[in-house]
């Protein structure tokens, strides 16, 4: 009999197939003692185990590419802490096995992550993935992974570590659906950038009998449990519409009535280049440069090697705009030259521009190697901050913009609630808005982005994230300047509608994502965009701003 169950859809498409459960997780090793003169031995067990777990990281984000190698890469620096396998070598010491060492060292350390605030508590998923790892390998028994398919699935996983959502085989994983995580969680970007259907946040998920049939809407995140027959025509027919939508759409993003809407891509690095070129992306809106710096946490990468890296992303698109935003680190992306160790709450200290202005050479020299990458190109580039709260700190930017020589447009990232009402004072520093909606979600509600538990404040219909964007953008028309979303909001294709009704002026996204808002911003007005953007403002809950939306433009 069919049932719907309801998730947060976060990748859209449609699939239809028979449920495989994820690898269940490693068991815990026994507690079993050593002789003393076995530590040693073992504790080169767990380095060689280690080393090993952190090459297969590095190996498979060198594959994935993009923002998938900086999401492994980061992994791969977990493994290796020096904080973490100096435990492991102390509890070796006083008896323990490699693998019973190794387990609860990352216990230990898991147990501060939960309790250090929900930003760092949204890491514990990735440390659970390289313990399990681990200890795998230290057991000798298979790695916890995507189940051994012949014929096409759908993936059902308590969560989804990067390291797994990365290579998923499209040809096989016909889509997936987690329990936890949330709609700007690494699982949910990445498989926007694969292409593959996704719901995340399902609760129950995983009593979800194996071999069962289901069909997952990734746009509405409905799954159907053992769906009619008319139920599969009825999804089948609405894909095979969509699709033939988006084949037809083509050119500069732009409303019917001809209000142009430039559509973007969010990009990693190189690798993303060119899946954002054939989605017939206008440009860059979001360079994400964090990946360049975690291939060696204990420095910065040489002014030549950003230089090099810079310019195979601004060579693609000759006459096009280039979004750079400067180094973001700290919170979940710690660097150990950079950032600090003992913060209470990293997400709440010194992170993003807070870091760069403490370390003003780093910010110097990413800068330069910027001016050097775009000379004699004639792309539009943009540099951006991260984490911008005032004037003061826009202004700080812009300042050492000028100073490096950069030749390019400066502007500021809002992702703090006070950026976006503060933002004309902001804009008499720099040129331009960007805005950051998964983290300005998760600073406006205080719901970490990777906490399942909290994913309905984390929904980007939210009406007061709404009110935030909306504040953005009337202060940037006031200044004749622009305002474009870089956050996963712009690639809903009826939200990209509402945020164009706001008086957003450009929208990026995953590549993935491009075909559909063109499709769906071609079918409607300015005008139409604009009542959808009030109607959305106007109501109280996010499933009830998506309805009101929804409403005025399909016209019902």
């Amino acid at each position: 009999m069919e049932t719907t169950l309801r998730g947060v859809g976060v990748s859209h498409g449609v699939a239809i197939g028979e449920v495989r459960h994820m690898g269940t997780a490693v068991l815990e090793p026994p507690a079993k003692r050593i002789p003393a003169d076995e530590a040693e031995r073992e504790q080169g067990r767990a380095r060689q185990a280690v080393e090993a777990v952190a090459a297969d990281l590095i190996a498979r984000g060198n594959l994935a590419g993009g923002e998938a190698q900086a999401v492994l890469e980061a992994q791969a620096l977990m493994a290796q802490d020096p904080e973490l396998m100096a435990d492991v070598d102390r509890r070796i010491a006083v008896g323990s096995t490699a693998e019973r060492a190794v387990y609860d060292a990352f216990a230990a350390y898991r147990a501060l992550l939960a309790g250090a605030g929900e930003y760092l508590a949204g890491r514990v998923a990735d440390l659970d993935d390289v313990r399990n790892r681990i200890v795998a390998r230290l057991l000798g028994v298979p790695m916890p992974g995507v189940p051994d398919s012949d014929e096409p699935y759908v993936l059902i996983a308590r969560d989804l570590a990067p390291a797994d959502t990365a290579l998923l085989d499209p040809t096989l994983v016909l889509g997936f659906v987690t329990e936890e995580g949330g709609p700007t969680s690494h699982s949910a970007i990445l498989a926007r950038a694969l292409g593959v259907p996704a719901v995340v946040a399902l609760p129950g998920a995983g009593e979800l009998v194996e071999g069962t049939v289901i069909a997952v809407d990734g746009s509405t995140g409905e799954i159907f449990v053992e769906p009619s027959a008319e139920k599969r025509v009825e999804m089948e027919k609405a894909a095979a519409e969509r699709k033939a939508a988006l084949a037809s759409s083509s050119g500069p993003g732009a409303t019917s009535d001809g209000h142009k809407v430039p559509l973007l891509a969010n990009v990693g690095g190189p690798g993303d280049v060119a899946a954002a070129v054939e989605a017939g992306a206008e440009g860059v809106g979001l360079f994400r440069t964090e990946f360049l710096f975690l291939d060696d946490s204990k420095q910065a990468p040489s002014e030549e090697k950003q230089v090099e890296a810079y310019r195979k992303v601004l060579e693609a698109f000759p006459e096009g705009r280039v979004v750079v935003r400067v180094l973001d680190a700290g919170a979940d992306k710690p660097l150990d030259f950079l950032t600090p160790a003992d913060e209470p709450n990293p997400a709440l200290g010194v992170r993003g521009l807070r870091t760069l202005l403490d370390h003003p050479d780093v910010l110097r020299t990413q800068l330069t190697a910027l001016a050097k990458a775009a000379e004699g190109l004639p792309v539009y580039l943009e540099v951006m901050a991260p984490m911008v709260a005032d004037r003061i700190d826009a202004k700080a930017f812009a300042d050492a913009c000028r100073e490096a020589g950069l030749r390019a447009k400066f502007g500021a990232m809002v992702e703090i609630p006070s950026a976006a009402l503060r933002a004309r004072s902001i804009l008499q520093e720099v040129e331009f808005l960007s805005l950051g909606t998964n983290d300005l979600a998760q600073y406006t509600f205080a719901a970490d982005r990777q906490v399942g538990a909290v994913s309905r404040l984390q929904d980007p219909w939210q009406p007061a994230l709404l009110d935030l964007v909306a504040a953005s953008a009337e202060a940037a028309k006031a200044e004749g300047k622009s305002c474009g979303v870089c956050g996963e909001a712009a690639s809903d294709p009826l939200l990209a509608c509402v945020l164009t009704g706001l008086g957003v002026t450009s929208l990026s996204m995953g590549a993935a994502s491009i075909p559909y808002v063109r499709a769906t911003l071609a079918k409607h007005t300015l005008a139409q965009c604009e009542r959808a953007a009030a109607a959305a403002r106007a109501a109280d809950t996010a499933d009830d701003a998506r309805a009101a939306a929804q409403v005025v433009l399909s016209g019902e």
